[in-house]
C-alpha cells in the first residue's frame, strides 16, 4: 500500500513538472506589442505559432492549419487581445477605448477582422459569443515575397496612417487605424 502511494505521488509530481514546463516554455511563445503616438496607446497580446513546414492558409481538405472561411483566434494558445486607451478608427469603424478580443476569418483575397468585447475568455479554444462582436471589417490580404516563419503582429506608422500588421507564411494583412 505504501508503494502505491509513493507511485501516485511520483506521478503527480511528474505531471505537475510537465505542466509547469509547458506553461513556461510554450511551443507558440507569448508576445506583446505596444504603440504610442501623442495620447493614443495601442497594445496587442498574442501567441506566435511557427510554420514548421506546414500549409498555413488554405482549404481544410488540403490540411491547412488555418482554413479559409473559418474562425481563427489569430494566434495560438489563447485569444488575441487588443487594447486602446481612447476612441479610434479601426478600419472604417469607430472603436471605443477598452480591451477586446481580436479574431479573424481568413480567405484568399479578403480577410474578415472582428473585434469582440469578450476579451478575457480562458484560452479562447471555442469560438466567441458572436453577439458580442462590436466591429467587423474586411481587409485585403497581400502576398509577400519572403515567407515569415513565425506569426507576427506589429504596428506600422506612416505619416497619415497607423496600421496593425499581421504576417505569416507569405501573407500580410494591414488594418488601418486612425
Amino acid at each position: 500500500m505504501k508503494y502505491i502511494l509513493y507511485i501516485i505521488i511520483g506521478l503527480l509530481v511528474v505531471a505537475g513538472l510537465f505542466i509547469a514546463y509547458t506553461v513556461l516554455h510554450p511551443k507558440s511563445p507569448f508576445d506583446k506589442k505596444s504603440f504610442k503616438k501623442e495620447s493614443m496607446q495601442l497594445e496587442v497580446e498574442y501567441s506566435r505559432p511557427y510554420k514548421k513546414g506546414r500549409l498555413i492558409f488554405g482549404n481544410k481538405n488540403d490540411g491547412a492549419l488555418v482554413p479559409y472561411n473559418e474562425y481563427w483566434r489569430t494566434g495560438a494558445n489563447a485569444a488575441t487581445k487588443f487594447n486602446t486607451n481612447q476612441e479610434i478608427q479601426f478600419g472604417d469603424k469607430t472603436l471605443s477605448a477598452g480591451e477586446y478580443r481580436l479574431y479573424t476569418i481568413p480567405n484568399p483575397k479578403i480577410w474578415k477582422v472582428i473585434i469582440n468585447e469578450e476579451a478575457d475568455t480562458f484560452f479562447a479554444i471555442s469560438e466567441p459569443d458572436y453577439s458580442k462582436d462590436v466591429i467587423s471589417i474586411e481587409v485585403e490580404s497581400n502576398e509577400i515575397d519572403n515567407s515569415v516563419e513565425q506569426f507576427t503582429i506589429d504596428f506600422l506608422d506612416s505619416d497619415s496612417t497607423i496600421s496593425l500588421r499581421m504576417r505569416w507564411d507569405k501573407i500580410e494583412v494591414l488594418i488601418p487605424i486612425m
